[in-house]
């Protein structure tokens, strides 16, 4: 067999890269939190994936001014390119970092999910994303500015936007929101599941949207490649057959073997194309032969209610035959919250 020197030479490139890369993200196990607001701090809006109407931008701003905090919009938000994302990469970028970057701006809010935020992993060292800490809020497609945050040692909160707030901001999940922005920090009792598997994990809160995570394996923003981790995962629109395959990656590439404990969100509209009751009975096939705990129905995702999770914080999920616990070892005043009385109605405060 004739041996390729070069392709000796660029393997071992990528071997010494990737380990490279594993040590730095096995650091990130020790994220810092960011400061909590206080009133009258600024808040950045800003778009870095897909358009949102400005209708909803303008009425988040109403929504921040009525928790006591000054909303500012992103220079390029409203800005729209190829039909879908909110400007150019470039414009896109320019708003993150002029967020990261402005020493008045306290927190972040991104406006929409959808799609784009990928196009950024390999654009901003991490230095600029570790700098300034300051605490940075979405979801769905956000998932990938949570895992850039996480492997740049900075935690971050997984809740709603903009699209959602400007629907009143009085609901459970904007108002949870609201309160740990401003430093009270939610203690989740969950009901119990038929799904869950019982049993106690310590780690690192990652994860989040499962097509956004899961081509983000091997990359600068994989904050799946170290140890003691609790894994969560939420979805919206996917097949039951897609959904096998992406867990499937997760299998083949160790993570579900390195995790800790998992945390199944909603899982809206997804397809039940394979004979399964749901999706988490699906899950458990391949979760069943790991000895950890999993929590099924956690409300957090593209559902109705949105409950915020500190992404990057040191959780404790336990989880027993009369329900579960999910709490983060964060400085800040506590609150129990019981998920099954949270609400997606605006209610008066």
């Amino acid at each position: 067999m004739k041996i390729n020197m070069a392709k000796i030479g660029v393997l071992a490139a990528m071997l010494l890269m990737g380990g490279s890369l594993l040590a730095q993200q096995k650091d990130t196990k020790n994220c810092v939190a960011p400061p909590f607001l206080k009133k009258g701090d600024k808040v950045a809006l800003i778009s870095p994936a897909y358009f949102t109407a400005m209708e909803n931008v303008w009425n988040t701003a109403e929504v921040l001014r009525g928790w006591g905090l000054e909303p500012v919009v992103g220079p390029n938000v409203g800005k729209t390119d190829a039909g879908k994302y909110a400007g150019t990469l470039e414009e896109r970028m320019a708003d993150l970092r002029w967020a990261l970057n402005a020493p008045d701006i306290k927190a972040i809010i991104c406006n929409r999910g959808g799609y784009g935020a990928i196009h950024m992993v390999d654009q901003m060292p991490i230095g600029e994303l570790s700098a300034h800490p300051k605490w940075l809020v979405g979801f769905s497609d956000i998932t990938t500015l949570h895992a850039m945050l996480c492997c740049a040692g900075v935690m971050s909160i997984h809740g709603t936007m903009s699209s959602f707030l400007a629907k009143g901001g009085t609901d459970t999940s904007s108002t949870l929101l609201r309160d740990l922005l401003m430093g009270t920090v939610p203690r989740y009792d969950v009901p119990a599941h038929p799904q869950n598997r019982q049993g106690t994990g310590r780690g690192m809160l990652v994860g989040g949207n499962l097509c956004t995570f899961a081509p983000l394996m091997g990359s600068s923003a994989d904050a799946l490649a170290g140890d003691d981790f609790i894994l969560f995962v939420e979805e919206v629109g996917e097949s039951f057959h897609n959904l096998d395959r992406l867990f499937n990656m997760l299998r083949l590439q160790g993570v579900l073997k390195r995790c800790k404990g998992v945390v199944l969100g909603e899982f809206t509209g997804c397809k039940a194309d394979l004979d399964y009751e749901s999706v988490e009975a699906m899950v458990n096939r391949y979760l069943s032969e790991y000895d950890i705990p999993v929590l099924c129905g956690f409300p957090a995702g593209h559902g109705d209610v949105n409950l915020p999770l500190v992404m990057g914080a040191p959780v404790v999920l336990d989880v027993r035959s009369n329900g579960a616990t999910l709490s983060f070892d964060i400085e800040g005043r506590q609150q129990k919250v019981n998920t099954a009385e949270a609400t997606a109605m605006q209610t008066e405060e």
